[in-house]
């Protein structure tokens, strides 16, 4: 039988060193030093190859405008990398684990639909790439990230997507872009902090709203 063994989070909030400095070298060391402390703290946990860390919380808003219902039904063919079911709220799990082969976390996140199995989307975030950072979607689709501080939130936004065929990556051309999206991690207390999604395309306008909150559970080996 197998032993899954738990530890608690690291809590300190001195200084940084000796930590995952993955985020912060993206961000910069002005900026970074501008987040919460907690905010720096979450985004160098350092986990071992394997490791996971685990977030629950709830959905509270879940928006898709015509144009992004129509978007999320057809990216369900390539995946469905983003949440297709409107005014779906309620509990849900965010995975984090590490993944030393491919240089990065595999983020799982579990979306709720009431009355059905919940939407599971999983994705790659790897420090590599044009930016620095990007997210492999799957199917070949990488959504290129840059990282930004904005009034005390970490801010990930799109900077292009490309298609990855084999060791050949292929840039998308703009009009066939979905859209920018933009992540907003904001501090809310030492332990409870809020994501918000947003994809806004410069034709159809936004297209997806999505806010959740969240608390910090535990690491896992």
């Amino acid at each position: 039988m197998s032993v899954v063994a738990i530890r608690p989070l690291v809590r300190s909030v001195g200084d940084d060193a000796g930590r995952d400095g993955r985020y912060r070298l993206q961000l910069g060391e002005t900026a970074w030093r501008r987040l919460p402390v907690a905010v720096r703290r979450r985004f160098s946990n350092s986990l071992a190859d394997g490791e996971q860390t685990i977030y629950r919380g709830e959905v509270v808003v879940m928006e898709l405008s015509r144009a992004g219902y129509v978007l999320a039904q057809a990216a369900r063919l390539a995946g469905a990398p983003l949440p297709f079911t409107r005014n779906a709220v309620g509990p849900t799990v965010v995975v984090v684990t590490e993944v030393a082969e491919r240089r990065g976390q595999i983020w799982s996140r579990s979306y709720p639909r009431p009355g059905r199995f919940p939407q599971v989307v999983h994705s790659l975030k790897r420090f590599a790439g044009p930016t620095g950072l990007e997210e492999y979607l799957g199917f070949g689709l990488v959504m290129r990230l840059t990282l930004h501080e904005e009034d005390g939130q970490l801010v990930f936004r799109s900077a292009g997507y490309a298609l990855q065929l084999g060791r050949f990556t292929l840039r998308m051309p703009k009009w066939l872009e979905p859209g920018r999206c933009t992540v907003t991690h904001r501090n809310e207390t030492d332990d409870r902090f809020s994501f918000t999604l947003t994809l806004d395309h410069p034709w159809f306008g936004r297209l997806v709203q999505q806010v959740a909150f969240f608390t910090e559970t535990r690491s896992v080996a």
